[in-house]
């Protein structure tokens, strides 16, 4: 038999929803069997199945530990890698990560190690969070490898679900700063469509809607130009894959840098200046009162700052 305390990650959910993450290797109908026939209880009772947990429940499974093994899929512990991150805010539910240019969001193959990792490894480390877990923290946006900035990350249940849902209904200000090619003098907001091309890993833009092709919108604000390059305050209104740097570069402004979508290097430089800069939140209550309309942000990467000001001078904007 094992006991499981329900923990603050565990919470707010049904206890069957918790049991498929648990037994993840057991089917559904297999874990309504056991409820009914009272190997496993909710409090030393009898459970349906769709109670909500709550912290400092006890699960109780009465299996043999051979079985338990079998059917929660459990191998040697992993170890995950450690990394200095840059943590700009962080509480019992989310982190804000200040993602470096060159680090994948996430795996692309499974070779990869990305954010996901060097945040487990982070939580790991800490003793906030180990493998096998019924909950594994997680990002909530991602960012293309050479894009630095801001990364939203649910350190419990409850803080994943809840940044995912004001990310998807668009509540949350998302700025980046860029530089781009040409001179642009008016804010403006556009929209167009989006289609990705497998083939190529490149997004095109059409004006019209189409099969396969996505609703994009942007908006941006020129803070300074020099008369061939602009620095831009670009809200993301839609977010899809490589939407700003194919959306500036279908009017005519590629990113600086962007050799995909037709920027040029500066000084060298051999990656794309564009930084996921501030995030603002909306009015919130409860456990994110504390994020509740504040607005976090991440300062520019040292090979950005530089450029920016070889270009425009130095203007306070960090």
């Amino acid at each position: 038999m094992r006991e499981i305390e329900i923990g603050k990650n565990e919470s707010g959910q049904r206890l069957d929803k918790f049991l498929q993450k648990y037994l993840r290797q057991a089917s559904k109908g297999f874990i309504y069997k056991m409820l009914r026939k009272k190997n496993i209880k909710l409090n030393g009772g009898r459970a349906e199945g769709n109670e909500i947990l709550a912290p400092g429940d006890a699960v109780a499974v009465y299996f043999s530990e051979e079985t338990l093994q079998k059917f929660r899929g459990e191998t040697p512990a992993q170890v995950y890698p450690v990394t200095e991150l840059d943590i700009l805010y962080e509480d019992e539910h989310i982190a804000l990560i200040n993602k470096k240019a060159g680090m994948l969001s996430q795996k692309a193959k499974p070779e990869d190690v990305s954010l996901v990792e060097y945040f487990l490894g982070y939580m790991q480390s800490r003793g906030e969070w180990q493998p096998g877990s019924s909950f594994t923290p997680g990002i909530c946006n991602r960012l293309d490898r050479n894009t630095s900035g801001i990364v939203i990350a649910g350190k419990s249940l409850r803080g994943l679900q809840k940044m995912s849902e004001l990310l998807r209904e668009r509540s949350v200000d998302k700025r980046y700063l860029t530089i781009v090619s040409g001179v642009m003098e008016e804010a403006a907001v556009i929209r167009a469509y989006l289609a990705k091309d497998g083939t190529t890993n490149k997004v095109n833009i059409f004006q019209e809607p189409g099969p396969g092709r996505a609703y994009i919108e942007t908006a941006y604000e020129p803070l300074l130009n020099n008369g061939s390059y602009t620095l831009l305050n670009v809200k993301l209104i839609t977010g899809k894959t490589h939407q700003i740097r194919s959306h500036l570069a279908g009017i005519g402004h590629p990113v600086a840098g962007d050799i995909k979508y037709g920027g040029g290097h500066l000084y060298g430089l051999k990656r794309l200046l564009l930084h996921a800069w501030k995030v603002s939140y909306p009015k919130l209550s409860g456990p994110f009162a504390q994020i509740s309309e504040k607005t976090f942000v991440a300062p520019l990467p040292p090979e950005f700052m530089k450029i920016k000001e070889k270009l425009f001078g130095k203007d306070g904007i960090q």
